[in-house]
């Protein structure tokens, strides 16, 4: 019983002394990473996954000039809005990259530092450009709330007792790899992280929303985007797209509640 009070007390100390406000969600959330630390750790594991995979070229690919296209106008449209708001400060860092990896599985995701992938699996899915910039404003969302942080920071707590990532990494760094990868969705793992992370999503949702808006999209494409993403996760196993994600009708509820106002108060026509 002794031991088991130190330990929680040592988890308590750590977790007041390393919790922040979010100046995008306005949440506070557990960081034991610092985000320069994340994007180093970023630009490694992107480099080796594209290394790893195929990587649909945009010389030759409509898809992935599309995926291009995407990509750059809400990066430029993020970067306006952050700097008119004062956020600047929150995309330091920030190299956006955006690739289409050939693949079966429907996902996407996006790493610290605006490491973005779609694969190609979820194209049949999204079937246009505005449905697609949903889903990649949906991850950059991820990215720009430390939604990725946040998990890493409870694995190291929860897996490997709270160490510093650079500890964890030379220690093991296998695990520490592992830890990364599931957090940013790049593998799918269910188990401690599965709860808190359907409250991470529907953040996403309603951030990922604004970004699409302000690059000029038409975001009312996200409701037949998630009733297909429905249909599909009917009688199988989900895709890993879906996996940690709310379900589809909660999803849906809660987009209606706020598609007007996310139009009316950030929709930005796209300049040709």
């Amino acid at each position: 019983m002794k031991l088991k009070f130190i330990v929680s007390t040592i988890i308590t100390s750590v977790l007041l002394s390393s919790c922040y406000t979010n100046k995008i969600t306005g949440r506070s959330q557990i960081s034991l990473v610092a985000e320069s630390e994340v994007q180093t750790m970023a630009k490694t594991e992107y480099r080796q996954f594209l290394s790893q995979n195929k990587v649909v070229s945009t010389a030759t690919n409509k898809d992935a000039e599309m995926v291009n296209r995407v990509g750059k106008r809400i990066a430029a449209a993020i970067t306006k809005y952050y700097s008119e708001q004062g956020l600047a400060n929150e995309l330091q860092g920030y190299e956006w990259e955006y690739h289409l990896v050939e693949s079966n599985e429907v996902n996407a995701w996006c790493m610290p530092g605006g490491k973005i992938v779609v694969y190609t699996g979820i194209l049949p899915i999204t079937q246009n450009e505005a449905a697609l910039a949903v889903v990649m404003g949906h991850e950059i969302a991820h990215a720009l709330a430390r939604h990725g942080n946040e998990r890493m920071s409870e694995g190291l707590l929860q897996q490997l007792g709270g160490v510093a990532l650079s500890t964890a990494l030379s220690t093991k760094p296998q695990q520490t790899q592992n830890l990364f990868m599931t957090a940013y969705g790049v593998s799918t793992q269910v188990g401690f992280m599965l709860p808190h992370s359907r409250k991470q999503e529907l953040e996403a949702d309603k951030f990922g929303l604004r970004y699409a808006a302000l690059a000029g999209y038409n975001i009312r494409e996200a409701i037949p985007l998630w009733q297909r993403m429905g249909k599909l996760s009917q009688g199988q196993k989900p895709p890993i797209f879906l996996s940690t994600h709310p379900t589809e009708e909660k999803r849906i509820q809660e987009l209606n509640k706020i598609m007007d106002e996310t139009i009316r108060d950030y929709y930005r026509p796209m300049v040709q």
